[in-house]
């Protein structure tokens, strides 16, 4: 018995080792190559980045078309590893990551965040996977590497002017004092944006939802329209929505402009019934065909010239020198020790993962409820408005996936979320760090830390902080 005992462990061992030897060569053969002639191969910073993660091979679970291991086929085993496959692809995307090295082209600044605060906090390769891939366990260096690489490209990238040199590879960085743009076409945006014969009854515009007083939202649950229609999601802001990638929570408009012609046709909100009858009411108003033409070099007033004049007025919506922007300026004192910890607390857990660039946010899609079930918890009837950008590309992928809101002027925008079902700050983060994080054990002094460094992204319009601006 003890010799058959003893046979059993050593064949287990042989077959073991003789697995581990085969997938060893396979995940090496199989890996992403840099071509001889990548820019990425002048850069030895890069190269060494690009190694590691082929090393590790992050893309067997963070890519969709990839040569897997045999052991991926095998009845059970496919059915258990194909769900974390699933998880993988939906919380990350290796493919960018990849073309761009290899093209020697910027990696997204989301997609570094990620990769930073996975190699910080030494989360994957999962251990599970470890045990049949023993070439993939990171040293300290490999992960340093890594990190190295990923604050080179920030600094070469996405540094914004005038930050500290300290600070060039933050994931954060100050927002721009401004954007270019046409004094002409903005001075007519404005005007537009406050003009309520955009919508049907003539007794709303732009600024009844986004009032510039009020943070760039309306301070309520859910949107309220014409007629006192009740809308079916939380506003987003106005202001420094030109750093969003896209707009609206599901991101169904590509850019400002496409944005602002969406409220003056929705019938629960400015509910006007066509942009001909929008132009006609324009018309009644001499200056405007003047205004027009000196903008546009014609009187024409349709909804590409209404909504571009829009759109660039709102690209002047921005709110720099908070108090955060100049710590990131060289300020030491801008902010407090304890706003100094919230920001490592935020750094720590993850947050800065999705909440990052000048914004902090606007840059993915997320879904709500990656560490457990937010829709559950909450009770209520699902809305379409949960679906979040489903209802846009009816792809089941984002089924409740939502563009990350931003975080500038966070402590001016409640209630939070995209139904407004959290009405303070503190409780948002809170949530955040049990629904979006794996690490939401933190003590009170700890939210509190977050909340306050939250609150040091106060912004200013034109010289003023947007928290006293006058009503």
């Amino acid at each position: 018995m003890k010799k058959l005992i003893l046979a059993i462990i050593v064949l287990g061992a042989v077959v073991y080792g003789g697995t581990v030897w085969y997938l060893n060569g396979f995940d090496h053969k199989t890996a992403p190559k840099l071509a001889e002639n990548s820019p990425s191969r002048k850069d030895a910073v890069a190269v060494a980045a690009f190694d590691v993660l082929t090393e590790a091979r992050c893309d067997y679970c963070h890519s969709e078309k990839v040569a897997l291991p045999f052991y991926f086929k095998l009845p059970v085993a496919s059915s258990l590893m194909e769900k974390d496959r699933l998880k993988g692809l939906k919380n990350f995307r290796m493919e960018p990551v990849i073309a761009a090295l290899e093209e020697g082209k910027p990696v997204g600044l989301v997609a570094l965040s990620r990769i930073e605060f996975v190699m910080q906090r030494n989360l994957m390769p999962p251990s599970l996977y470890l045990l049949m891939h023993w070439h993939s366990r990171l040293s300290e260096q490999q992960r340093d590497d890594v990190i190295k690489w990923v604050q080179q490209e920030r600094k070469k990238y996405y540094a914004t002017q005038g930050v500290a040199e300290r600070f060039a590879g933050e994931p954060v960085q100050p927002i721009p004092e401004s954007l270019p743009v046409d004094p002409k076409m903005v001075a007519l945006g404005k005007k537009l944006f406050f003009e309520k014969r955009l919508s049907g009854d003539n007794t709303s515009n732009c600024a009844s939802c986004h009032d510039l007083q009020k943070g760039g939202v309306d301070g309520l649950v859910t949107a309220t329209g014409i007629y006192g229609q009740k809308g079916p999601i939380n506003v987003p802001t106005v202001y420094n929505a030109v750093f969003n990638h896209s707009q609206f929570w599901d991101g169904r408009a590509v850019d400002l402009e496409d944005q602002a012609g969406g409220p003056v046709m929705n019938p629960l909100e400015m509910g006007s019934k066509s942009w001909e009858d929008v132009a006609t009411k324009l018309r009644q108003e001499p200056s405007y065909e003047k205004d027009f033409t000196e903008v546009f070099g014609s009187p024409t007033i349709d909804k590409k010239t209404i909504t571009d004049a829009i759109g660039a007025y709102e690209k002047t919506l921005i709110t720099p020198d908070s108090p955060f922007d100049m710590y990131l300026k060289g300020v030491d004192g801008a902010i407090n020790a304890q706003e100094k910890r919230g920001y490592q607390l935020f750094k720590e857990n993850g947050c800065a993962s999705c909440h990052n660039g000048v914004a902090l946010g606007g840059a993915a899609y997320e879904e709500l409820g990656l560490q457990s079930d937010y829709f559950t918890d909450r009770g209520d009837k699902s809305t379409d408005a949960d679906m979040g950008r489903f209802n846009f590309t009816h792809q089941e992928s984002d089924r409740h996936r939502f563009k990350v809101p931003l975080l500038r002027n966070i402590a001016l925008t409640g209630p939070y979320f995209h139904d407004g079902s959290v009405k303070t700050l503190k409780e948002a983060v809170e949530k955040m760090l049990k629904y979006q994080t794996p690490y939401h054990k933190l003590s009170d002094q700890e939210v509190n830390d977050i909340v306050a460094f939250l609150k040091t992204l106060t912004g200013k319009y034109q010289g003023q902080s947007i928290d006293k601006l006058a009503p």
